[in-house]
Order: structure tokens, then sequence, then C-alpha cells
């Protein structure tokens, strides 16, 4: 290396000397504003760490091990649900999800909690041969287990040679449900029971679930994720431990649950993060700490019924995330999941997701990747220190079950969410084929059964943490759209040469088929550099659009914009938008007949809203 100057006379890159290179690209431009950004915790978004030094990996799966490829089984005619599983096991999944009808995560489907559906969803599927199986119930959830105890006993198997994840979770059913039979002071109790008598025959995987899920879906941060998930599970750990059971028995029972979803680094930091919370609590609790089984479901909080098939790319960083940071076990909701109840072809897909993943990018082959990297392990740091202070707050109100029953939790959860739809309307939070990149013209997919309508649920002891789609808003626009008697249009009333609206032409696009309100525009009207007013207004009649969008340049707006605005009210435009920020010409247009201004940022959903009620359309709101 002594030969090659231009390596050894090459100086060591700093900070400050990137930040000289950074300062020149902004011009004068905030950094923080420009290059930082804060999570739904408030925790910052650095553009550049150094590498963190000294740092092991967190202990997840045994190294090189694949975690378990799981697939839901939630069809309601429980032989359709056996075919469907058998071939999902013979094609290479290594669990089965049991989802049951009425349980939170069930999506409008699922299994019938009963002994003959049980049996026959079961049917030929050999559970002493390693396969996963994880119990989705809700509040059935006792009824299964003891369907499923009584099936291994009939078949003649040692429980300690199944996988069966009963997934007992009470609290869980009060936050999703608003409801629980008893008080927890008097249903713990009983919860300990049915747990023991699992433990006492036998049973060696986790009982119960600390089941985080229910409040990703509601909106709530990941620091609210983790921090119910510890609250959940000590809460479980003291009822064992009152029972009678030791510590160390008593926390073998337990796995956490957890929503993986498409921001790649804060999932991976939440599911690091989860081991070392739990970790600090059985330090705590004067154990030594072991392992805990992490389970990971892809969000339905993320997923959309418009141009489904981005769901794949969402779900595919989902599992790149959770599967790199250590999770056990992955299931991957179908990419149809919300639009109804996912076919063979959906489920296959949703399948070998996880099996690209493991066999041919060897995602399983290291354990944590991430460890060393600054910026993981401070974003793992944070949400530890973020998530403890919530656990800790939620231990001050009596623990879980009272944070509940005084909507302590409910309150914190819904402050995110309101962040989180305002970010979503103004498309600052982009939802990829849904609130950006639409398509008006996207064909239909096949599913089995189509979802059913959403029902509210019936009033519980508290307020539950409902399920919420981001994409939801803006489905509604599209399905208003959709079913009118002809589809809305929108004209793009492009002024100059084609340089100088065509960037502001397809930003209109995008955001008026954001909302089923398809674009009409042709090549321009420009003549010698100045618009044909007269030609671009024969165009606007000629397209039978209700309403307007100005698409050019601020100069041209200057010298056009006004004029323009004018012959289009008076050619029957029922309201004239202007693609871009105003400035000093917003009275000049406004008095010429502009009506609304869309711009990066703007509140793309009221604008939406207002565009639809101009042309007549009513969209319900969610």
């Amino acid at each position: 290396m002594a030969d090659l100057p231009f390596v050894t006379d090459m100086p060591l890159a700093s900070r400050e000397t990137w930040l000289k290179l950074v300062d020149g690209v902004l011009k004068g431009g905030d950094f923080e504003k420009k290059l930082v950004s804060t999570t739904a915790d408030g925790i910052r978004i650095e553009p550049l760490y150094a590498k963190a030094a000294g740092r092991v990996p967190v202990a997840g799966r045994a190294p090189g091990s694949p975690w378990a490829v799981v697939q839901r089984v939630d069809h309601p005619d429980a032989r359709e649900a056996n075919a469907l599983a058998l071939t999902d096991l013979e094609n290479g999944a290594t669990g089965l999800s049991l989802v049951f009808a009425g349980a939170p995560a069930a999506h409008g489907f699922g299994l019938a909690p009963t002994e003959e559906a049980v049996t026959a969803a079961l049917d030929g599927v050999f559970l002493d041969a390693g396969v996963e199986i994880a119990v989705d119930a809700g509040s059935k959830t006792r009824d299964v287990a003891r369907i499923l105890t009584d099936l291994v006993k009939a078949r003649g198997i040692a429980p300690a040679d199944v996988r069966i994840r009963f997934g007992f979770d009470p609290l869980g059913g009060l936050a999703a449900e608003g409801r629980l039979r008893n008080d927890w002071a008097q249903a713990a109790p009983n919860f300990a029971a049915a747990v023991r008598e699992r433990v006492d025959l036998g049973f060696t995987a986790p009982i119960v679930a600390a089941d985080a899920r229910v409040v990703h879906a509601a909106g709530g941060s990941e620091a609210q994720e983790l921090a119910y998930a510890l609250s959940s599970a000590v809460a479980y750990l003291r009822a064992l431990e009152a029972s009678g059971l030791s510590l160390d028995k008593a926390r073998a029972t337990l796995e956490f649950r957890l929503a993986a979803d498409a921001d790649q680094f804060l999932t991976i930091a939440k599911f690091r993060a989860i081991r070392k919370l739990w970790a600090r609590v059985e330090q705590a609790c004067g154990l030594e700490p072991k392992h805990v089984f992490v389970a990971a479901e892809t969000a339905w909080r993320m997923m959309t019924r418009r141009d489904p098939w981005v769901n794949l790319l969402r779900q595919t960083v989902a599992v790149f995330a959770a599967g790199v940071a250590g999770a056990n076990a992955v299931t991957v909701l179908p990419f149809t999941q919300a639009i109804g109840l996912p076919d063979a072809f959906a489920r296959r897909i949703a399948r070998n997701t996880q099996l690209v993943l493991l066999e041919e990018s060897n995602l399983a082959k290291v354990a944590d990747p991430s460890a060393g990297s600054g910026g993981l392990e401070t974003l793992t740091d944070e949400l530890c220190t973020a998530a403890w202070a919530l656990f800790q707050a939620i231990e001050s109100e009596g623990g879980l079950s009272s944070a509940l029953v005084s909507g302590f939790l409910q309150k914190k959860v819904a402050e995110v969410r309101a962040a989180r739809d305002k970010a979503v309307a103004r498309r600052k939070e982009a939802v990829t084929g849904t609130s950006e990149f639409p398509d008006v013209k996207e064909a239909p997919v096949a599913v089995l059964k189509p979802a059913p309508a959403a029902t509210a649920p019936a009033a519980g002891k508290v307020e539950p943490l409902r399920p919420v789609r981001v994409s939801e808003p803006f489905e509604a626009l599209r399905d208003a759209a959709d079913a009118a008697s002809t589809r809305p249009q929108v004209f793009l009333a492009v002024l100059g040469p084609i340089a100088a609206f065509t960037a502001r032409a397809m930003f209109a696009k995008n955001l008026f088929e954001a909302g089923g309100i398809a674009a009409a525009a042709g090549d321009g009207f420009a003549e010698d550099g100045a618009t044909d007013i007269a030609a671009m207004t024969a165009a606007f009649k000629a397209s039978g659009a209700g309403i307007a969008c100005l698409c050019s340049s601020d100069e041209i707006y200057a010298a056009e914009g006004e004029k323009a605005a004018t012959a289009l009210l008076a050619a029957g435009a029922k309201r004239v938008y202007m693609a871009g920020r105003p400035g000093d010409l917003e009275p000049a247009l406004k008095q010429a007949g502009v009506g609304t201004f869309v711009f990066v940022g703007c509140d793309v959903l009221a604008t939406l809203r207002e565009a639809q009620a101009v042309l007549g359309i009513q969209a319900e709101v969610r």
C-alpha cells in the first residue's frame, strides 16, 4: 500500500468535514429541518452516526437458525382451511397460526372455536413433527386451548413433543374488545390456573402471549407497543407467581407478539429492544436473563385495498426487518387480506416471501447483523428509554389493567394516531399506490370471499383500541368516486411550454387521482411561448371535466394565471385549482377565481373531499 499515494495520502474523513460539505449542498438551508426527523415517540433520526463501539449482538434466535415460517389458517370452512394449510406445509411453511372468528386479528374471518372445526383444520397435520402452532382466539382462547389439549391426548402424543403456543392473553381482550369476563383481580387466578394446567401436563412451548399487535393496529407508536408488551408480561408474571409457580417457570411460559411494518430501521430496533427490555425485567426479578420467544406478524395498519400489489413490497421490508432482528417466528398477512379472504395464490406469495429471504438471501445466517451500527444501536437504546418510561407510567397507574380501565393508555395511543393521521392526510407519510402514485384504472384482484362490512363492536367496560389502516380515508374517497355514474375528472390546464408545466402537472395528476378523480390533460397550448387561452378553454369543454387545475411555473402564473382562471370559470369550471404555492400572487389569483392552491404539504384529504363535494360526490369520512 506504500506504493499507492492516492490511498495513503487521503485524509481521514471527519464529521466536521462532512458538515462543511453538507452546508455547501444546503446552501444555508436549515440542517435540522432538512436532514433531521423524529419518530412518533419524538426520537431524533440523525442523517449520520458514528460506529457504535463495544456493542455485542442482542441474543435472538440461535445463531444460524431460521425463524419459523408461519401461515395463517383463517378460512371459515375448516375443511377448506385444512387443504390450504396442508399445501402450505408441503411447500415450505414450518408453522400454522390458527385464527378464530372474533379474535382481534381475524379481520372478518376465522375458524369456529369448536372441536369439530379444530379437528378438521388439523387433519393430517403431524403435531409432533416440529410444526409450530400458534393460537389466535381472543376471548375464546380458553375453549380452544381445551380442545387442542384434548386433541393432543386423543392422538396419543406427549405434550412435550408438540409446539403449541396457546396464546393466553386476557388483558389483550380488555384492550381490543373493551371487556373482560371479570375484573383482572378476579380473572387473574383463573388465567393462572389455565396456564398451570398446561404446564403440569408437560407443554413446553410458550403458553401465554404478551401480544402488543393491538397497540400497533390502533395507531400506536413503537415505544407504546413495547411498553404495552412489557406491562402485559409483568401482569401475567405476577399472576402466575401468585398461583404458586416459580418466577423461573413462569417466565418460561411467556412469549411476545409484535407487529413488523415497512419502517425497516424502527422495526429492527423494536424487535431488538423488546429482548433488552425483558432482560431488564428479569434482572429486576432477580433472575439471570434467558432467551424469550418473540413472534412477528406483518402489520395490519400498513395494508391497503388499493393497488394491493404494493403490499408485497411493504411486507418484504417488514419480514426482512423482523428476521434480521431475531424474530423466532414470522407470519405474513397475504397481500389481499384487507380486501377479503386470501386465495391460494396470495397465500403462496406470503409463504414464499419468507422462503426467498431465508433460503436465497440467507438472512438467518448471521445473528443480529445490525450490532455495532451507530444508527440502529442508538435507535434501539432510545426506544428502550422511551418504552421503559411509559412502562413505569403504566405501572404507576396500577398496571396494565388499571391503565386501560382509566383510559390512560388509550389516550396516549390516540395522540400518536391523530398525529399520524395528519401526516397521512398531508402525504408527509405517503402510502404508495393509494395516496401517492395511484392507479384509477387498476384491475381487481381475486379473493375467496370479500371482506365483510365493518361493524361497531359492542359496548364494553372500557374504550377499546380499535384497529385502523392508515389508507382508509383515501380508500373512502376512491370508493365514492368509483360509485359515481361516470368517472369524475379534473382538467389540467397547462400553461406555457412543456418544460414549464410538466412537474406540476404530474403532481396535480397524482394528487387528484388519489381521490379517484381522473386527470385529463394535453401536451400544452403554447404558441411562441404564450398560451392560447381559447384553445385551452375549448379543450376543457371537450374533456367533460367539472373542475380544472392550473399547472405551470411561477413566472407563467404571474403572466397568465389570472387570465386563465377567469376563462376557465367562464367556460363552466365549477372550481379552479392551482398547483403550487401562490406567494405574492395569491390575492390577484383569488380575485381572478382560483379557489384552492395545492402544493407539497397541503392537506390533500381535505382538498380531495372538497373537490368531490364540488363534483356532487359525498365520500364516507373514515
